[in-house]
């Protein structure tokens, strides 16, 4: 009876130790995967004279010190008859289902407009936010003397800091994360047109823009940009 009951108990070890060895082996799993990685040829930032061709220069890629090249898929496509900016996008997955891209900015410029906005402006008095509420009103809040740069990025396409005026990363405080970066494009008759807007810490952008205009005689840039549809922001820079 005692010999019956030792090997049931041995048995019933074995079988603990068997399973505690299985659950091991399930937490101490692993497996390495390896990114792309992408290598975009020729500059990042493009510049192409309106009404001339674009040449696309493509992206290598590398996996594991492997070319990858055939495995990336390009996207986007570039107007060179029309001005504005444009967005080529590189991506590659690999054989576990992870991507990686990255993104080339071709701007389409017009050479004849020399007018060069560059510099560092202040927002001046008169610059406000209207907060238009569900009830109707509109609640307006004034503020100047904020910093914010503009630089040329290609003929007529200028690179602005903080289309807000500085309402949000430098009023309130909440850091550079929070100021709405973009792109404006002089035209001829000294209009101002938004080409892209981002507002990195919230994760969307400007939703309208009008009134946009540069004064060469006083170098004055002024425009109202709107912003979660609720928003208005009246901007003067000098």
């Amino acid at each position: 009876m005692k010999k019956i009951l030792f090997l049931a108990l041995m048995l019933s070890m074995t079988a603990v130790g068997l399973t505690s060895c299985s659950d091991d082996e399930e937490f101490t799993d692993s497996r390495i995967t390896y990114y792309p990685v992408l290598e975009i040829q020729g500059d990042d930032f493009v510049q192409v004279p309106i009404g001339t061709t674009y040449t696309e220069q493509g992206c290598k890629a590398t996996l594991n010190g492997e070319d990858y090249s055939s495995k990336v898929v390009t996207s986007g496509t570039v107007d060179a008859s029309k001005a504005g900016l444009y967005y080529i996008t590189y991506s590659a997955t690999n054989a576990d289902g992870f991507s990686v891209s990255t993104t080339r900015t071709v701007a389409v410029c017009d050479p004849t407009i020399t007018t060069d906005m560059s510099g560092t402006y202040t927002l001046q008095a008169g610059s406000h936010r209207d907060y238009h509420k569900e009830d109707g009103s509109v609640a307006t809040t004034s503020f100047s003397g904020y910093t914010v740069k503009v630089t040329k990025a290609a003929p007529g396409i200028f690179y602005v800091s903080d289309m807000m005026g500085g309402y949000y990363d430098q009023k309130a405080g909440y850091g550079s994360s929070y100021a709405m970066t973009g792109y404006f494009q002089l035209l001829a008759d000294n209009s101002l047109v938004l080409l892209s807007s981002s507002v990195e810490g919230w994760g969307d952008s400007a939703t309208g823009f009008k009134d946009g205009k540069y004064d060469p005689a006083t170098g004055e840039i002024s425009y109202v940009v709107n912003y979660a549809t609720s928003m208005d922001f009246v901007i003067t820079l000098k």
